[in-house]
């Protein structure tokens, strides 16, 4: 999977430039360490596909789709943007935006958002109505967000921009330099709370000002170690999580850590390497780790309460909060239902066999995932 497969050369080799090696960035060598067999379980619920439509392929890219008023809108890499009903994945609309798009989509503030490998913000409405278009720096990977009138748009080149979500334009931008190495993302921003919070290569975790771009913290969720560079990659490559008055994020070869969402200070931190990153219920964390176990821990401590670890080396996505069961997805497309209380499986769910990038979604009380082939699949607990 290229999207966190691949290491970008920045700044030294130019930036969409990827070193191949073998590397396991998965937690072990890529070319020797096979996904571990699907355990055999005794289902103690059903996961049945409520629905599923298409979104279209998303080529080397990773595309999220969007809930919201009821519907789910989604993407992909060849230029579509649609609008299904969340109940019944009826198709609402499709338009074709004529451009080659690199991210998932974002909605918020009556708009519906993409963007493209050459930086194109595109914004649309909630019937599909081209509203404008704005440039950025370089290639979005990730879904733009919108709150408090300003749209949010992160470049690959670790520039995140403020643009007016009346027109398109920009506001303020946010800038920091990036390392040479660092693994290529399509980790984007969370809003909230007039905040505006991004994990960064390094393992830096800023909070900067919604309305005018300014930084009001940096933290350290991890510190680059080792010898060579490549020991030394400690990059954030997934969405921190907010909570009440904490910010929690995770980085690769580094830590799981939480941090007042005010000033930045930290609260607890504990060794955790991830790419996928974190979920967060009222009592616990759970974390996806590079290897591909599930781990659930203390939220006010970080203490171990449980961790699933019969799914190594099968690229297991984000967990997702599902009801009394966390659900993931992984690189076959499967749908792995887990029990909150002690993370044993209670339920499987086949998809379309391609793999699952994305983090998986909650559609009311079904589980929404999107594929690599573009496949859209909403799927009940029962």
């Amino acid at each position: 999977m290229v999207g966190l497969l691949a290491l970008s050369l920045v700044g030294c080799a130019g930036l969409g430039e990827s070193l191949s090696t073998g590397f396991g960035l998965w937690g072990g060598n890529e070319k020797t360490d096979k996904p571990a067999p699907l355990a055999e379980i005794k289902p103690a619920v059903a996961v049945k596909t409520q629905w599923q439509a298409s979104a279209g392929a998303a080529g080397d890219y990773v595309f999220t789709p969007a809930i919201a008023a009821g519907s789910v809108f989604a993407a992909g890499y060849g230029g579509s943007l649609a609008r299904f009903e969340g109940d019944s994945g009826k198709l609402q609309w499709r338009v074709e935006t004529g451009k080659k798009l690199s991210g998932g989509v974002g909605v918020g503030e009556g708009l519906v958002m993409v963007a493209t490998r050459k930086g194109e913000v595109l914004a649309y409405d909630l019937d599909g109505k081209s509203l404008w278009q704005a440039q950025v720096s370089s290639e979005v990977l990730s879904a733009p967000q919108a709150s408090d009138g300003v749209v949010v748009v992160r470049a690959a080149d670790g520039q995140i921009f403020g643009l007016d979500a009346h027109d398109g334009k920009r506001k303020w931008v946010y800038q920091r330099a990036l390392p040479t190495l660092a693994i290529r993302s399509h980790a984007g921003v969370v809003v909230s709370r007039g905040g505006v919070f991004a994990g960064y290569a390094g393992g830096k975790l800023v909070a900067i000002s919604l309305s005018n771009g300014i930084l009001g913290w940096e933290a350290n969720v991890a510190q680059p170690r080792g010898a060579t560079e490549l020991e030394r990659i400690a990059d954030i490559t997934s969405l921190p999580v907010v909570d009440g008055n904490h910010v929690c994020a995770v980085a690769y070869q580094g830590r799981v850590a939480c941090f007042d969402i005010l000033s930045g200070n930290p609260v607890w931190a504990r060794d955790m390497s991830s790419l996928t990153g974190l979920a967060l219920d009222k009592s616990n964390i759970y974390v996806s780790d590079a290897r591909g176990a599930v781990h659930a821990l203390d939220k006010n401590s970080g203490a171990s309460i449980w961790k699933q670890d019969k799914l190594l080396f099968r690229r297991v996505s984000t967990p997702v909060v599902a009801g009394s069961h966390i659900a993931v997805a992984d690189l076959e497309g499967y749908v792995h239902v887990l029990s909150r209380e002690d993370g044993s499986f209670a339920g499987r769910a086949a998809t379309d066999g391609s793999a699952v990038g994305a983090e998986p979604q909650m559609l009311g009380q079904n589980i929404l995932v999107q594929t690599r082939n573009g496949g859209l699949f909403s799927l009940a607990i029962q």
